[in-house]
Formats: C-alpha cells, structure tokens, sequence
C-alpha cells in the first residue's frame, strides 16, 4: 500500500510539473513586445559627393544624368569582395538589410571590418530579420554599444530563445510569419548593393559542400538614394526594434570591452577565404575604381515592399514587388525567362501563365530540382503545383546539383569535384529587353507574406547577357527538363538519351518526404 501511495504521489507531482510547465511556456508565447523606443529613428547619409567613393562615381553621373550604373554580380567571389571593399573604402555611413548574416568565415569577417571601419568614424547602422539569430544576440548586443554602430532586428520574437521562441512563434503566427527578406547594403550614399545574397559562405563561393549560383547588382547613380529610402523605411518602422531594447542586459558592461577587443584582434584573420579582399582605404578603393568601369549604364526603377503596418492584417493582396512583376508579366509580347529558387504558384498565378501562353508568350522557368534544393518542404510546395504549370504552358527546368556549369559559376578551386551546386538567384527576362532581379522568389509567400526589393532595369545589353546565362543554366548539362507523357506521367531528361520517370540523384527517402509534404496545402507558407 505505502508503495502504490508513493506511486501516485510521483504521478501526481509529475502531473503538476507539465501543468507548471506548459503555464510557463504558454505565458512566454502569449508575451507582448514593449513599446518602441522612438530615439532609435534616423536617416541615410545623403552627401556622397563628399566622399572619395562619391567623387569617383560623379564623371559618370555626367554623362548619364538621369540613368543608373549597373553591375552584375554573378559569382559569390566578386559578391564578397566587393562588399568587403566597400567597407574598407567608407568614410561616412555603412546601412546593411539582411534576411540572413551567419556566424561563419564570411560572416564573421564582414563583422570584424564594420567594427574596424566604426572605430574610423563610419556610421555603421545593421538591419537584421529576427528569424535566424539565435545565439547571436550577445556579439551583436556588444556591437550595438560601439558608439558608431547600431544595430535592430526586423519584427523580433518577444522570448528570445529556446522552446518558448517558438511557441512564441504559435501563439503569434500571423505577426511572425511576415518576414523582412530584403537584402541591400549602401556605403557613403554613394554605392549600393542589392539582389538575392544573404552573408554567409554559401553565397559567396566558400562553403566545402554547397554553394549557390545566385546574382546580385551592384549600383550606382539615382537609384542609390532608393535603396537609402528602402533602409530608412524599414530601419524607422515599428516593426524594427534596436537590440539594446531587446536585450538590455546581454552584455554587462565589464565584458563589452573585452569581447570589442577580441573582435577587433582578429579584424584582419582571412583563415578560410579563397581570396584575400583589400583591408586598407587605398587598394579598397583602387578595387571598386576598376569595377566602376565596368558599370553599364540604363534605366531603371527599384521597388520594395511596404514594412508591415498591420501585424495581424490578412494577407490576401499581392504586394508592390508582386504587383511590379505582373505588370512587366501583361507587358510581354514574346517570352519571358525565369530563374527562381523556389517557385510555387497559386490558382491567381495559374491563371495569369494561362492567360499569358494563350496570348503566344513563351514562359521558360529554371528552378531546383530536389536533389539541388536546401529546403525539401519548399521543393514539396513547388512539385505540389508543378503538374498544372506544365498543364498551362510553362516550360520547366530543374537544376541539377552536379551541373557543368559549376566550374564557371562557383569560383573555388576544387569544389566543383566534390560539392554540389544549388540556386539561389531570382531574376526575370522580359523579351530579352528588361530585367528584373532581386530578393524576389516567385512563390506566394514573396507575393503575399515577405518583404522584397527587386530592381527593374530597361537596358537590351543586360538583358540579353542575362538572358544568355539562364538559358545556358537550362542546357543538359546543367538541368533536367520536366515534361508529361500522354498519360500525364512526369518525365526528366537531359538530352535525347536519358530519362527518369522520378526526380534524378535523389534516394527513396528524400521522395518519400517530398512527396508526404507535398500532400499539405501549406504553399503560401514556404
């Protein structure tokens, strides 16, 4: 009897314990973040003709008065360098918008120099989304309180870490499922950066196992100011809080010192970089002086989203990025090419590709196939609506991981013999005449959820060069093309003498998976 007592007396504090518990987590997920502090507001240096960076650039404006100066950014190396010599060769201001910034070598070596250029006087202010900083808050906390730089995350998680941040996530779904997926980085109002690049290795040609082939612009002239305006947006919204309102107490004050310290020890380490970039002011600026004289010269407009407004409005109508592409979609005559990390469509946008074909417009689309995507839920969502795009007309193309493109897309040596390639890009042709690149994956959650800046540039020789390397990317030897039979089944081939009747290089498990999540209406959320 004692033990059967004993017994139930365990059960019953057991029992209380998961009460207690899941009370405790419950509490934490239904927490509220507190008001915004207000001073954090603040507004893009506008003065770049003051700079050295500023004064190279204004010959050109000369002559191009009311165009802009592009550059294509189509290897992770160059992406690297030319954000690390930016930096080097800032004077005044230094804005970054990222979805992604990881702790690895690039990561961490792109850090390390912000801190240097904020120890010279730059301004230095970093926009992160919130959704992959776990673990970071500590470093970018000690970082914040540098008297040059400033740091804030995009629509933050209320707990910070562990199981309640993502029962946080639960209990405010609609609020935390919009994400900032922006990318952009200005330096002395002068120069700008923008497209599909996260910071980290993988995007700039140094990871040993995966690399992307994705594209980025860099810019100069007009559209600079734009990109400064799409920061101050996002950076002055109430979606954005500064760190040090959110973790008042993540670094005590006789630590700053030390960990700024440790950081600026190792400022100049290149262990792990395929290249050393410039560290100093002059051949930092002698790099960027030979880019600018590759810039091509065109129209163009640059368009973002709106921060959000309305944490708990629905989101049912397309965004200004979405809006833009289906205008240049109605303004086509002849084809349109597209290059998509993920590309998932909804009925609305099935019904556009059908109206469009109907009309003689040829639509031609390179994304991953399951064997090249890091993210098989969102290879599930595309393969879920990849029938009825063949059904309506588009032709589809599916990257494959070993493609023989590598050796010239991914500039490490050795890593094409070993690693897998993967996309990552988003970008558009219209009739070999206009372009359209940026943060833009055409799936419903960049129409609908996400925040995106793409950039629209009007000009036939970009246009057509960049035409020219996504059709190659589709060559098969860089791509599986996906047709039906006659009775519908799927087919991938590459060239006349192969053919599979599943998705290529991929094992019974990973299908499997694919296929059980492709059974889940969940698109508008991959």
């Amino acid at each position: 009897m004692p033990d059967r007592m004993a017994t139930v007396s365990r059960h019953a504090v057991r029992a209380r314990s998961i009460c207690i518990l899941f009370v405790i987590l419950f509490i934490q997920g239904c927490a509220q973040l507190p008001p915004r502090n207000a001073s954090s507001l603040s507004y893009a240096f506008d003065r770049p003709e003051e700079t050295r960076l500023g004064r190279e650039v204004q010959p050109h404006l000369q002559n191009q008065p009311s165009d802009s100066g592009f550059y294509i950014q189509d290897t992770g190396r160059e992406a690297f360098l030319q954000r690390a010599a930016l930096i080097e060769a800032a004077e005044q201001s230094i804005d970054a918008q990222y979805y992604i910034w990881n702790s690895d070598v690039s990561g961490t070596y792109l850090v390390r120099r912000l801190l240097v250029a904020a120890d010279r006087g730059v301004r230095v202010r970093l926009l992160l989304d919130d959704v992959n900083l776990d673990g970071r808050d500590s470093m970018f906390a000690a970082l914040d309180r540098h008297p040059n730089i400033k740091i804030s995350i995009y629509n933050p998680f209320v707990t910070r870490s562990g199981i309640g941040k993502w029962l946080n996530f639960v209990t405010d779904f609609q609020r935390l499922n919009q994400r900032m997926h922006n990318k952009t980085f200005v330096v002395d109002g002068a120069l700008g950066i923008m497209g599909g690049r996260n910071i980290g290795d993988e995007y700039f040609d140094i990871h040993p196992q995966m690399n992307f082939r994705d594209r980025d612009v860099l810019i100069a002239g007009p559209i600079v100011a734009d990109l400064s305006a799409n920061f101050d947006a996002f950076w002055n919204s109430a979606s954005s809080y500064p760190i040090s309102q959110l973790e008042p107490d993540a670094v005590q004050e006789q630590d700053l010192n030390a960990q700024l310290d440790q950081i600026r020890a190792t400022a100049s380490d290149i262990t792990g970089l395929t290249r050393v970039p410039p560290q100093n002011s002059r051949s930092a600026l002698e790099y960027m002086l030979q880019t600018l004289s590759g810039l091509i010269w065109a129209e163009g407009k640059l368009v973002f989203d709106s921060p959000s407004v309305d944490a708990q409005a629905d989101a049912d109508s397309p965004q200004r990025s979405a809006q833009m592409l289906h205008q240049l979609v109605e303004q086509a005559d002849k084809n349109i090419l597209v290059e998509s990390a993920y590309l998932i469509l909804g009925d609305d946008q099935l019904d556009i590709l059908r109206q469009i074909r109907a009309r003689g417009v040829r639509v031609s689309a390179l994304t991953n196939s399951l064997a090249s995507n890091d993210l098989t839920t969102n290879h599930a969502g595309y393969a879920r609506r990849r029938g009825a795009m063949l059904a309506n007309g588009a032709e589809l193309y599916e990257l494959r991981p070993d493609a023989a493109g590598c050796s010239s897309w991914i500039e490490m040596p050795g890593f094409c013999n070993n690693g897998a390639v993967g996309l990552h890009a988003k970008s558009a042709v219209f009739d070999r005449k206009t372009l359209y690149i940026g943060s833009f994956n055409i799936n419903l959650r960049s129409i609908y959820l996400n925040s995106e800046t793409v950039l629209v540039i009007h000009g036939p020789q970009l246009a057509e060069r960049l035409a020219q390397d996504i059709e190659a990317a589709m060559a098969p030897e860089n791509s599986w093309r996906v047709t039906r039979d006659a009775d519908g089944q799927l087919l991938w081939s590459a060239g006349e003498d192969q053919l599979w009747t599943h998705e290529p290089a991929t094992g019974f498990w990973r299908r499997f998976k694919s296929g059980l999540f492709s059974l889940l209406p969940m698109e508008k959320y991959l």
